[in-house]
Order: C-alpha cells, then sequence, then structure tokens
C-alpha cells in the first residue's frame, strides 16, 4: 500500500528544475506526479514514477542527492468539504502528517492525494478502518 517517492534536492538557481526532468526523460522514464518546495537557497523537488529505482540511479548518475520516502496514495470524495472529511479523521488521531499533494488524474468522482506521514503503516491502518480508499503501487501506476 506504500508507494515510493523520490525526493531530489536542488539548489535554487535557473536551470536546476530541468536537469534533473531531462535526464528522466532521456532514460524513458515517466513523472506521474511531482510537487516542488523551496527556500531562498534549495529546493526539494519530490516525484512518483512507476520506475523508481531506475530513475534513483538515472538521477544520481547525473549528479543529484536523492532520498527514497514511503508515502500513502489515497482517494478522497472530489467535492467541498472531502479534503476536510479525510483531514478530521487524522486531526482526530492525533497522527502527524507531514506534507501532502496531489495527482493529476482521478478515480471516477475521487481526487487522488499523496500523504506523508510519520508513521505511514498506521496511517493506511486508520484510512481503510474509517472507509477511505488506499491505493496500492499497481493501481497508482496504471490510472497515470
Amino acid at each position: 500500500m506504500k508507494i515510493q517517492q523520490l525526493s531530489v534536492f536542488l539548489e535554487n538557481k535557473p536551470g536546476r528544475l530541468g536537469e534533473p526532468c531531462q535526464a528522466l526523460a532521456d532514460a524513458g522514464v515517466n513523472i506521474l506526479t511531482l510537487s516542488l518546495a523551496d527556500t531562498h537557497h534549495f529546493g526539494i523537488l519530490r516525484l512518483i514514477v512507476p520506475e523508481w529505482e531506475k530513475a534513483k540511479e538515472v538521477l544520481e548518475a547525473a549528479g543529484c542527492v536523492v532520498n527514497v520516502t514511503e508515502v500513502v496514495a489515497t482517494s478522497v470524495a472530489d467535492r467541498p468539504g472531502g479534503l476536510a472529511d479525510i483531514l478530521r479523521v487524522v486531526e482526530d488521531a492525533d497522527m502527524n502528517l507531514e506534507y501532502m499533494y496531489a495527482f493529476t488524474f482521478r478515480r471516477a468522482d475521487q481526487a487522488v492525494l499523496v500523504f506523508r506521514f510519520d508513521d505511514p503503516d498506521a496511517a493506511i491502518d486508520l484510512l481503510q478502518h474509517h472507509g477511505f480508499h488506499v491505493l496500492d503501487p499497481v493501481e497508482v501506476y496504471e490510472k497515470a
């Protein structure tokens, strides 16, 4: 149920984002979703790709510093309050949510979100207990 996410550390300078993206493109690795967070001096590019091990090798060969993190993807009702519903469950359980972002694809009338929890296994159990569908990697890679 957990998905491997690559985090690529980048200098916050022009052209730094294009380099890892081009390296992945040249290797034929498709980016399913991404998030970019920055500070004044550096950024973190978070990626979900179908072939994460190959992507990690490609990025490291291109000189990137890459970290692999386990994240959880779940579907949420794509309507006003859908995100609030899942956040209420997480907050009521006093579970720490470090960050989140969304996929560009949907599952029927559901949005697909990526969550980084400090305890992904406990988060999966909690979400499933409350009726949320947690996507496994195959579902993510087939949908994108």
